[in-house]
């Protein structure tokens, strides 16, 4: 069975308290038990990891290096600052989908850098939970055909 990893990045684990006018509603621990729903029903296995440090998301990418076949990863803050993060998933030969539930180019200019775009297999900013959804979609499609 195919492989997906799911890395959050720092605040992600507040999702339904910080901000929902931005963030949506939803905590960061019902979106996961929807994705992992819709990953069974694709064939797929998913896993999550959240983390606030820098050094444990690289630690979680080193760790899984060659074990998994696609990578949807939220950075979060760390996608506009994190190289040593770029790094990591650029380790990995699998396609990524880097994914933001905002859409961070009606934000603030910092946002609208990212150190993972140019690495990844696609980018989904905007909709909400709903990118995760997209994001598990398109990379169940790539890494099946």
């Amino acid at each position: 069975m195919k492989k997906i990893l799911v890395i959050n990045g720092p605040n992600l684990n507040m999702l339904g308290k910080r901000e929902p006018e931005i963030y949506g509603s939803k905590t960061l621990d019902e979106i996961n038990t929807e994705l992992s729903q819709k990953a069974l029903d694709l064939g797929i296995e998913i896993s999550f990891f959240q983390s606030n440090s820098e050094g444990e998301i690289v630690s979680k990418l080193n760790h899984e290096f060659q074990k998994i076949d696609g990578l949807i990863i939220n950075a979060a803050a760390y996608t506009h600052t994190s190289i040593a993060i770029r790094d990591a998933v650029s380790m990995h030969k699998i396609p990524v989908c880097e994914v933001h539930l905002s859409n961070i180019y009606q934000r603030e200019e910092f946002r609208h850098k990212s150190y993972l775009s140019d690495i990844a297999a696609g980018v989904i900013c905007g909709f909400g939970d709903m990118v995760y959804f997209l994001a598990l979609q398109a990379l169940a499609q790539i890494i099946k055909s």
